[in-house]
């Protein structure tokens, strides 16, 4: 059985993304109400909101741009550079669960769902380390390391 390490990986990483979505909801549930985005948000400055856009923009794009990436490039390079971004995610993913555990008002179905997207991201560092390691088939199938 041959391991398809770019398949599973691109997989793991849109279930995170979907998560994440769903997580942050990106003002996505005002919308389902009828409710514009920026009344939602009257406590909070459109300064604010604007920088936690692009926070939260530039933590989804990365992802993204790593899918495209896996489809096309096997290098030994960026195989490296990969994992160090699943080990990354990973921390922020940790950093994320315990700031959400020290709220005053705890949510315990976003805590559930941080929970399993830490699960997801440890799975993916795993996929991606054991991607790193593998052999690296060149264009005629041989192998190298």
């Amino acid at each position: 059985m041959t391991n398809n390490y770019q398949g599973k990986i691109i997989t793991l990483w849109l279930v995170f993304l979907l998560g994440i979505l769903f997580h942050t909801q990106l003002g996505l549930m005002p919308l389902f109400h009828g409710l514009s985005v920026i009344e939602s948000q009257k406590a909070t400055s459109m300064n604010q909101i604007s920088s936690i856009m692009w926070l939260m923009l530039g933590f989804f794009t990365i992802p993204i741009l790593a899918i495209i990436a896996t489809v096309f490039t096997a290098n030994r390079r960026y195989r490296v550079i990969h994992f160090g971004l699943t080990i990354f995610y990973s921390i922020l993913n940790l950093a994320h669960l315990v700031l959400d555990l020290l709220l005053p008002q705890v949510i315990w179905y976003q805590i559930t769902l941080m929970v399993i997207l830490f699960l997801i991201g440890l799975l993916l560092n795993l996929v991606a380390f054991q991607w790193m390691k593998a052999p690296i088939k060149n264009h005629l199938g041989d192998l190298r390391s």
